[in-house]
């Protein structure tokens, strides 16, 4: 690596200790919920499950082929034989360090080669395990559009076509290069109360786990082979509530005697994720194509450049719509070639309106380049270039017939209801105007003799460019016309 990280555990403790700590700590997790509450011969997570079958004690010591280092410090009001617990705020981006320990010849297949990393933020609990479907779908449906996991890609460095699967709110994915320094930053959304039951008028939160796995290239091009895996626990709470909750365990932990500080651990600032089994296949692999990679993907890196795709023949000039929230992914992509974006419907394959939406204007230029990301993004926004001058008119001689047709039939007229167009000018000319006025009467421009503007007294003043550049914005005028006395053309008089 280009650069090391200078880390605040000994040696001894990052290639054994936390390995058997973190079994260690699993083996009371559930005692709340009685004995024999659950059988977990019916569910069998990576997290709960012994793992001498995957982490076997000759192989303790080894040091792993990668090292993922959450920066951010672990709580101090946590015993010694526990599982560290790392608290996030809402929305915050935390930074994770893609470390490769690998030695020399160790995985030779890989260098030079990419390797996909799959993040999750899954339920510790496992009580909250065994409903997790049920638990994400009440999710989304009080937090409609939103994720549970995002990845800040502005910030990142060195990851490549990261994706997030509009069907899976808590996973994203990339690709990253194991040689070269890669930072992805996270945002985990959700927080811990979200999935509790209120208790004597108060709740605790639920501890989440930080899961990644990382895969390498197949024969067939697919990221399948497993590699290696590694996650943490964490709490999450409000904006600025993690770092309230810090301070509070530090000043208890100040509170005791050295004889009790002895049995637990000293806070560290940055969160080292433990070695675990894979996440079960049957949660990565569906029929989508999202999650399979290919070497001939169209790729970006964030941090190292990036510029706007060749581009590829173009289908005939865009429908003008907008797209919808409410959009599926195949709506999405219909939208895409609709609006001449058909160069990036593969990135955008599993991206639904409402995905697609909530991109901010940094994002897409990140993605796309900076001259399709701003015309994609002002178009995702439905956002129209802002009319130099807007003016009303409606045509007096109609409202007057319409008025004196009401007296002849014997009506009472006790209102009048007058209808205005709309005149959007972006020149400021006369001439504009005069087409403008064309159309609406739906007649030839050159059958507009003269405009005038109806002055002071009644006087009638022709209409020029530096007057027109004088209105004021939404003004409104009624028209009346006059038939020229030469020939077959009007002249139009705003009043």
């Amino acid at each position: 690596m280009a650069w090391a990280l200078k880390l605040p555990l000994a040696d001894e403790v990052i290639e054994s200790g936390l390995v058997q700590d973190f079994d260690a700590s699993l083996s009371g997790i559930g005692q709340e919920l009685g004995a024999g509450a659950y059988s977990m011969d019916v569910l069998a997570l990576p997290i709960f499950k012994q793992e001498e079958s995957s982490l076997p004690p000759e192989n303790e010591n080894k040091i792993l082929p990668f090292q993922y280092v959450l920066c951010a410090a672990t709580s101090p009001a946590v015993k010694l034989h526990d599982e560290t617990l790392t608290y996030l705020n809402q929305g915050q981006s935390y930074e994770i360090r893609m470390l490769d320990n690998r030695k020399i010849g160790e995985l030779p297949e890989i260098n030079g080669k990419l390797v996909k990393s799959i993040f999750r933020v899954v339920f510790h609990d496992r009580r909250l395990q065994y409903t997790e479907h049920q638990q994400l779908e009440g999710w989304r449906w009080n937090r409609p559009g939103d994720r549970i996991l995002d990845i800040d890609i502005p910030m990142s460095v060195g990851i490549i076509d990261p994706r997030a699967n509009p069907t899976q709110l808590n996973t994203v994915e990339f690709l990253w290069d194991p040689s070269k320094r890669t930072s992805v930053f996270i945002q985990v959304h959700c927080i811990s109360t979200e999935f509790t039951m209120r208790k004597h008028g108060g709740e605790k939160g639920v501890p989440f786990r930080v899961q990644i796995d990382t895969f390498k290239e197949n024969e067939n091009g697919e990221y399948t082979e497993h590699l290696h895996s590694a996650s943490c626990q964490i709490k999450v709470f409000k904006p600025k509530g993690a770092d309230r909750k810090q301070k509070t365990d530090r000043e208890k932990m100040e509170k005791r005697t050295p004889h009790e500080k002895e049995k637990y651990q000293p806070s560290y600032e940055t969160t080292i994720l433990t070695e675990c089994s894979p996440w079960p296949e049957i949660t990565y692999v569906n029929n989508a194509p999202s999650p399979g990679f290919n070497s001939s993907h169209s790729s970006f890196s964030i941090g190292e450049g990036n510029g706007s795709p060749n581009h590829q023949p173009e289908p005939p000039p865009p429908i003008a719509d907008n797209l919808l929230p409410t959009s599926t992914p195949q709506e999405a992509q219909q939208w895409l070639h609709r609006n001449r974006f058909s160069t990036f419907s593969r990135l955008f394959r599993n991206f639904s309106g409402a995905d697609l939406l909530k991109l901010t204007r940094e994002d897409v230029i990140q993605i796309c380049g900076p001259a399709d990301g701003i015309r994609l993004f002002n178009a995702l926004k439905g956002r129209m270039v802002r009319p130099r001058l807007t003016i009303y008119v409606c045509q007096e001689s109609q409202q007057l017939r319409d008025l004196q047709q009401k007296h002849e039939d014997g009506d009472t007229v006790t209102s009048t209801f007058f209808v205005y167009h709309a005149i959007y000018l972006e020149e400021l000319t006369a001439v504009e105007l005069t087409e403008k006025l064309a159309q609406l009467f739906s007649i030839s421009s050159q059958q507009i003799s003269q405009i005038y503007k109806q002055g002071p007294t009644g006087i009638h003043v022709l209409i020029s460019d530096e007057m027109i550049q004088n209105f004021q914005d939404e003004s409104c005028f009624v028209l009346d016309t006059m038939k020229a006395e030469t020939n077959d053309s009007y002249h139009i008089i705003l009043k």
